[in-house]
């Protein structure tokens, strides 16, 4: 009888040894698929973590597949990069308060910083309307790299990073700009923006230069209403 409940008790701590390992297995597949999506926000969480915090993929149910196959929740990812003739620590600066972002991009309606960690922002939206979203600082590098993803209930799940880099042959600094985010309805209002002149990778560039004029000329020269030149 001992040795049959010995027998019992072996079989268990066996099934449940293999239970754990298939799950440690199964996990670690998920994390390199969630990888080879490239995931912004995956790819921030994890090395501000120091660790693969983020799960980056999730068992899609009926409504998640119906919504893709019509553009819902469809990722749009910028990237742009300006070199401005300022010195990396003053443009750092101004940027890493976040009350300052509006003063250049042009849909900001207002940021509040929170704390040290966190942010309120408002924006507009196509058609007039506004979103808002909290944001929190991932990861902070002094003078070089500054990344950050928005609250999980947030209006528009975004997720970015700002990176300062001292530009060859003395021209100033490098501003690279990455963001990545599901506009709210998906790629549909993708669309419909599009057509409204509002494209995501148009907005950051011209951000971009805005804050360009802003840093070196001290204003944002603007040529809205006047006819462009040949």
């Amino acid at each position: 009888m001992a040795s049959t409940s010995e027998n019992i008790s072996s079989n268990q701590n066996e099934a449940g040894d293999t239970e754990r390992w298939a799950s440690l297995i199964g996990g670690g597949t998920m994390v390199l698929m969630g990888l080879k999506q490239r995931s912004l926000r995956g790819v921030l969480t994890a090395i501000a973590g120091g660790g693969l915090l983020y799960q980056g993929v999730k068992k899609k149910s009926t409504i998640q597949q119906a919504q893709e196959a019509i553009g819902i929740g469809q990722v749009i990812k910028v990237e742009k990069t300006v070199t401005i003739n300022k010195a990396v620590e003053e443009l750092y600066s101004f940027w890493h308060n976040f009350e300052n972002l509006p003063n250049f991009m042009k849909h900001l309606k207002e940021v509040k910083v929170l704390d040290n960690k966190r942010s309120h922002w408002v924006a507009t939206a196509p058609l007039g309307t506004s979103i808002e979203w909290d944001a929190e600082i991932l990861e902070d590098r002094e003078n070089e790299f500054i990344s950050w993803a928005s609250a999980e209930d947030a209006d528009v799940e975004n997720s970015g990073f700002v990176r300062f880099k001292k530009a060859p042959g003395d021209r100033g600094t490098e501003v690279k700009v990455v963001m990545e985010y599901t506009p709210p309805g998906g790629a549909l209002t993708a669309v419909f923006a599009k057509l409204f002149g509002e494209e995501p990778e148009q907005q950051i560039g011209d951000d971009l230069r805005r804050f360009k004029m802003l840093m070196e000329a001290g204003e944002i020269a603007t040529t809205e209403g006047q006819p462009r030149g040949q």
